[in-house]
């Protein structure tokens, strides 16, 4: 197996890498450095890779089309796990551009490269934040998801359609996963466990918007790196069943698939808090404030279908996980 990992130096890329080479795989991994947040965090990550000789890095832009080309062309991946993207909710509302083109331009670039070399399985990063909208709980990919909230999450669903396309077209199997809040050592800096732990630790306050009564659907790292290798690891198939008259949104005619990946138990925001003080044996001085632009009030993953599927199953509960990222955290910045 030779697989590309695009997003290498990032938080879920950096771990899937590893874990794959742990494994055996021959793995490529690619990324471009974006500014988007501390890039001395992104070289540690993948400072990691030294240890194993079966994974090679390379510096690169999945929006660079000829670059992308010929990288497919020379390499023969068999497998791809696309994970590069411009994350973030309310980033778009300043630079929408970013999300242009890194996930619609870099992930064409993605799925051409994918059909014209034969890879035997396309899995991608989609995210919670196609529900958008939706209230229903829990969130299943058999809901309609048509009423995205951020240009992030338009891109995203804009992914799974395109990725659709693909595979009715030229039956590349692609297999789109939708994450759900990933925490875990290693972590984005942007993301809220990161920002609370970093204040909480310095004995600054932290903002909790929608006044507290956010509940979201915590997931740790390694859970979501064996999630991922799980899905790769079941190629997405056509569904036999599947009837054009009352169309299952989560399969197709086509070898399709959408999967949520997640925890599976939303948890309340301020219990996550709580935890986080509870690890770094400190009070947290709370400002509270209203919901943002573009915010859920909650999350919460019907994970059945990828259980099903795959075997997999989430193992670590927040009172195991928020400790170990705070030890992490602590390490890491001295703090």
């Amino acid at each position: 197996m030779k697989v590309l990992v695009t997003g290498a130096a990032g938080f879920i890329g950096a771990e899937t890498a590893l874990l794959l080479a742990a494994r055996g795989a021959e793995v490529v991994g690619l990324d471009n450095f974006s500014p988007y947040y501390d890039l001395a965090l992104k070289r540690a990550r993948i400072a990691r890779f030294d240890a194993h000789p079966n994974i090679r890095f390379t510096e690169g832009d999945i929006a660079d089309r000829p670059a992308m080309a010929a990288m497919f062309e020379a390499e023969r991946f068999t497998h791809v796990v696309h994970l590069a993207a411009q994350a973030g909710v309310r980033h778009g509302q300043f630079h929408p551009h970013d999300y242009a083109d890194a996930n619609l331009t870099g992930f064409l670039n993605i799925l051409e490269g994918c059909r014209h070399t034969g890879v035997s399985h396309l899995v991608y990063a989609s995210s919670s934040s196609v529900y958008g909208a939706n209230t229903a709980m829990p969130f299943s990919t058999t809901h309609a998801v048509d009423h995205p909230l951020s240009l992030y999450a338009a891109t995203k669903r804009a992914n799974e359609a395109m990725a659709h396309s693909y595979a009715h077209l030229y039956r590349l199997p692609a297999t789109g996963l939708r994450f759900f809040t990933v925490y875990g050592p290693w972590g984005r800096p942007d993301m809220a466990p990161f920002i609370f732990t970093k204040k909480i630790l310095a004995g600054e306050p932290i903002e909790v918007f929608n006044h507290g009564h956010h509940a979201r659907d915590f997931t740790y790292i390694d859970d979501i790196a064996a999630g991922i290798l799980a899905a790769l690891d079941h190629p997405a198939i056509a569904n036999p069943d599947w009837n054009s008259d009352c169309p299952d949104p989560a399969s197709s005619a086509a070898p399709w698939r959408l999967y949520n990946i997640g925890r599976g138990s939303p948890t309340p925001l301020m219990d996550f808090i709580h935890a986080i003080e509870a690890a770094a044996g400190r009070e947290a001085r709370l400002v509270m404030l209203p919901m943002q632009p573009g915010d859920v009030p909650a999350t919460f993953a019907d994970i059945a279908p990828l259980s099903r599927d795959t075997g997999w199953q989430p193992r670590t509960d927040v009172s195991e996980g928020v400790p170990r990222f705070v030890d992490w955290f602590r390490r890491f910045y001295s703090a």
